[in-house]
């Protein structure tokens, strides 16, 4: 852990898939002219581009254009039936990871402060009402927990990273228990999604958005995969009054069958 509280992660770009498989240079200059097409669809839409449908759409449009393979399941993070919003808690590996999941189900998102400012992502986390959050500033931390609780209550779903940086193996780093105190205040249920990256059928690294890297670098390493692969799944819900117990829940049901890349 850093020396302001935030969570330091032992995996570095040294931990990407070396010599992964990559598209030719005019496959990579496609790639790069659908994703501008995309953002372009997304910057006309204005204010229709926070509507679930349209969100959901430019999600999927983005990974399309960066040639990446969405598999999740039919049914949705949001666990129905109950008027309070569901806390969706998912593994952290990447920047990738927020557009997956807007492209299964567009729901409010509870990210660091400098997601707001990238490009493309920031753009739609923006657009689906998310909240951001200085991750070294603990002071703020009952206020964001009351936030969110307020938020989950009033029937609106949210997505974190209990991890709160990004790893390179889903099992990496142990989950921070604030976020579940709103669950259990607000009476919510919690949906446990694990987020895995593979490329031509093999785990895979490549996605992953690690130490110092920055945005571009990573955009560029995801844009020349070839045959990247994003596999989202839903566990089972969960629910409680101890915040303890259900991050220690929710970890292992994410991490279930997984070895850790670093201890």
């Amino acid at each position: 852990m850093s020396p302001t509280g935030a969570p330091a992660a032992l995996c570095t770009p040294a931990c990407v898939t070396p010599s992964a498989p990559q598209v030719p240079p005019a496959e990579l200059a496609r790639r790069y002219a659908a994703l501008a097409y995309e953002i372009g669809i997304g910057v006309a839409q204005g204010e229709r581009l926070a509507g679930p449908r349209a969100l959901r759409a430019r999600a999927r449009g983005i990974l399309g254009a960066l040639g990446i393979r969405l598999e999740a399941g039919p049914g949705l993070l949001t666990v129905t039936g109950s008027r309070p919003g569901t806390l969706i808690v998912a593994n952290h590996i990447s920047w990738l990871d927020v557009v997956s999941l807007l492209a299964v189900e567009p729901v409010t998102v509870l990210a660091k402060r400098e997601v707001g400012q990238w490009p493309v992502i920031g753009a739609l986390a923006r657009r689906a009402g998310s909240q951001f959050i200085d991750r070294d500033g603990l002071r703020q931390l009952p206020h964001v927990v009351a936030e969110l609780a307020s938020t989950l209550s009033s029937g609106r779903s949210v997505l974190v990273f209990p991890q709160a940086t990004t790893w390179c193996s889903v099992a990496g780093g142990r989950f921070r228990r604030a976020t579940f105190q709103a669950a259990a205040d607000a009476g919510a249920p919690v949906r446990p999604v694990t987020i895995r990256y593979y490329q031509h059928g093999t785990r895979s690294t490549t996605a992953a958005f690690l130490g110092d890297e920055t945005f571009g670098a990573s955009l560029h390493r995801v844009a020349r995969a070839r045959g990247l692969t994003v596999r989202v799944t839903a566990h089972a819900s969960l629910r409680g009054s101890d915040r303890r117990t259900m991050a220690a829940e929710a970890q292992a049901a994410i991490g279930a069958h997984e070895l850790p890349a670093h201890t």
